[in-house]
Parts: C-alpha cells; sequence; structure tokens
C-alpha cells in the first residue's frame, strides 16, 4: 500500500532542492561574469582613445603576455608613453593571496603587479584603465561611459538588474570584478604542461629534462624550488611554481628600457630613475630592490624577464643566477648579450638587500645550466601527450 513520506523528509527534500537551485543558480550568474569580464578584457574601446585593450599586454597566444618582444616594457595606447617594468603573464595569479606580511615568516607575500601594491585581482584590474603610461583613461566615468555604448552593456543588467551602469562608483566596480572573475577562469590556469602530466603519470621526461628537475629541486645545486615549489600543494593540487613572495636578485638597470628616454612629464627623472619595487609601495629601506617572484609556469614563452625585461633569454636567466657573484662588474650599462659577450655582470640597480644566500655562486656546469633550461621548457601549457 502506497503511503506518504513523513513531513519532516518532505521538507529535506524540498530543502537540498531548494540549495542544488541557488547553488546552480550562483553558478551561471558567476560563468555569465566571467564570460562578460572577458569580453571586457579584449575590448580595444575602451583606452582613451580607443586601441588598447588588457589583451594588448596579456595576449593569450603567447600566456598573456605583451606579444611585441622588441621592447623589454609594454607601450601605452598613445605613441611614445611606456611603462617602467615588463608586463607579467596575467597566469595563475588568481592563485597569489591577499597581500600581506606574513609575521611568522617576516617577509611580504601575496598581492598583485611587481610589486604587490594590488592586493587582489579586482584592485590589480582597476588600474591599467586609468593609468597615463597605458590605457590613459582620465578617471573611471570614462571608462563607465564607453561600456555604456558598447554592445555588451545589457548583461550587466541581467546580472546586476536593472540600471547596473547607471551610478558611476558601483559600475566601475563590476566592471573590474568582471575582469577579474574572466582572470580566475581555467582559460588563465589550464595545468596542462608536460610536467602537469608527468606528475599525472601521462608522460615521461627525458634524461636531460630530469636531470634539470633534479637540479633545480638540489638545495646544493640550483636550488630554484626555494622560491619556485615543484611539488604538489598542500591541498593535493599541482605546483604553481612560485611561493608569492618577494626578493632582490640583484638585476642590472635595463639600458634599453624605453621608460628613461620618454618624456619628463611621465618620467621626471629619466635616466636617474631607481625602481625600488616593494620598497616603494611599503615606504621601507629594508624592502628596496625587491620584486614579486613571478610562476615559472610557460617561462619559455614569456620573455623578456625580470621585472625590467633585462634579459631576452631564459639561459640568460639561469646563467646570471648560477655565476652573478663569480663573474667580474660590466664597466657601466650593458645589455645581456654584451655582458655575456664581455664575461661580466653589470651592477644591481638597487643594491642593498640582494639575495646572496640562495644565488649568484652556485658553482653549476654549462651542461647544468643547459639542463635546467631544458626542465624550464616542460612548464609550458598545451603539451599533448
Amino acid at each position: 500500500m502506497k503511503t506518504n513520506p513523513p513531513i519532516l523528509t518532505v521538507l529535506a527534500a524540498c530543502g537540498l532542492l531548494a540549495a542544488a537551485t541557488l547553488a546552480a543558480a550562483e553558478d551561471s550568474v558567476a560563468v555569465r561574469q566571467a564570460q562578460l569580464g572577458r569580453l571586457l578584457f579584449f575590448d580595444a574601446a575602451l583606452s582613451e582613445p580607443a586601441g588598447q585593450s588588457c589583451a594588448s599586454c596579456h595576449d593569450p597566444a603567447v600566456a598573456f603576455v605583451d606579444p611585441d618582444t622588441a621592447r623589454p616594457t609594454s607601450k601605452g595606447v598613445h605613441r611614445g608613453r611606456f611603462g617602467n617594468r615588463n608586463a607579467p603573464s596575467a597566469m595563475y595569479m588568481a592563485f597569489s593571496p591577499a597581500f600581506h606580511f606574513d609575521q611568522a615568516e617576516g617577509h611580504y607575500v601575496g598581492g598583485q603587479f611587481w610589486d604587490g601594491r594590488a592586493a587582489t585581482l579586482d584592485e590589480q584590474a582597476r588600474a591599467p584603465f586609468l593609468n597615463p603610461v597605458e590605457m590613459a583613461n582620465p578617471d573611471p566615468r570614462a571608462v563607465v561611459e564607453k561600456v555604456r555604448r558598447a554592445a555588451y552593456a545589457g548583461q550587466f543588467d541581467a546580472i546586476h538588474g536593472k540600471d547596473a551602469l547607471a551610478a558611476v562608483g558601483p559600475a566601475y566596480e563590476r566592471i573590474v570584478s568582471a575582469i577579474a572573475a574572466f582572470e580566475r577562469t581555467v582559460e588563465l590556469q589550464p595545468f596542462t604542461s608536460k610536467h602537469d602530466a608527468w606528475l599525472q603519470g601521462r608522460a615521461k621526461l627525458s634524461p636531460q629534462e630530469l636531470r634539470g628537475l633534479a637540479l633545480f629541486n638540489d638545495e646544493k645545486k640550483g636550488n630554484c624550488a626555494a622560491c619556485h615549489p615543484s611539488q604538489r600543494r598542500a591541498d593535493g593540487g599541482l605546483p604553481l611554481f612560485t611561493d608569492f613572495t618577494y626578493d632582490n636578485l640583484g638585476v642590472p638597470k635595463n639600458p634599453d628600457n624605453p621608460f628613461y628616454a620618454q618624456d619628463k612629464a611621465w618620467n621626471p627623472q629619466g635616466a636617474k630613475f631607481v625602481d625600488r619595487g616593494l620598497g616603494g609601495v611599503v615606504k621601507k629601506r629594508g624592502e628596496d630592490g625587491k620584486f614579486k617572484v613571478p610562476t615559472l609556469r610557460n617561462i619559455a614563452r614569456t620573455a623578456p624577464y625580470m621585472h625590467n625585461g633585462y634579459f631576452r633569454t631564459l639561459r640568460g636567466v639561469v646563467a646570471f643566477y648560477n655565476d652573478r657573484d663569480v663573474r667580474p662588474v660590466c664597466r657601466g650599462e650593458a645589455t645581456e648579450a654584451a655582458a655575456l659577450q664581455r664575461g661580466c655582470w653589470p651592477r644591481a640597480e638597487v643594491r642593498r638587500n640582494v639575495n646572496t644566500d640562495e644565488m649568484g655562486r652556485l658553482g653549476l656546469s654549462e651542461r647544468e645550466v643547459d639542463d635546467i633550461v631544458a626542465f624550464l621548457q616542460t612548464l609550458s601549457d598545451g603539451y599533448a601527450p
């Protein structure tokens, strides 16, 4: 005989259904938010004048860095305006914790940009629109007005409700939040490198790549894993190859940086400009010259390297880590190519706080340098087993 279920069972089932429905709705909103963020990310009409998008300096075809490798730093929408730093990859940056000082370890961690001046992805997405040497909008209102005219403007109302773009302040926050939502999607964190496949048992590393990995991890050799962990994370996730800390590697000033020669309105100090990095943000001399440790994922595809694009080759970076403190100091400024040819390295741009404990005298042979470079090649996404 058919019986009616107890009322508590019915209510519980209704509650589960309601929760599932709510979760599905939230997922749908999150997906639409990320899709909207992607449209914003690639919209070159949002600069002043039109012509530059987020993707102009973070192109997915080259692991979300600047596709123009002729210059070490990126050109803004206005001809002749350049930033002072190399555009970092936007990939995997969603994993960076909010900027903070780790009391236990005694150092700063996380945040966005090379110097951590944006605590979160949302804060980072807010800045390029208004930077005069990037997208050059005069204020948030100018950005919001452009978005109001875009074909996708109605999607804001669909997600946030009627008149979502009416008030400038909330509208601007919704714009940057959508971009941040896109930057958290799998498109920017696919985990599809050969090394990932190897960790999952779906690929084999070559003998040279295995030697390079061993050197990378060895505390008495490359010791790269000290700042670029290569093991699975505590939660079982695949490695990020950065600990999101800050360090002064002793990188020289880059004489090829066009930032030095541009109009004094954008660089009043000219060639005398010194990039203090983290120290300039936290206003502490003890942090001068320190820059955020980048992820090594896709490193073979993201030249030039370092905060100022000094190194044009990956091998040059590893060679510098190896013998920075062994070679004589170059007389005057020198590019990477000139320094290697002359058998010297220029002085660090910021000489205080240089890390001499973990790099500078690694004692690697030429073959060992090549082996580490070979391993770094396995960190590029898009590997097909």
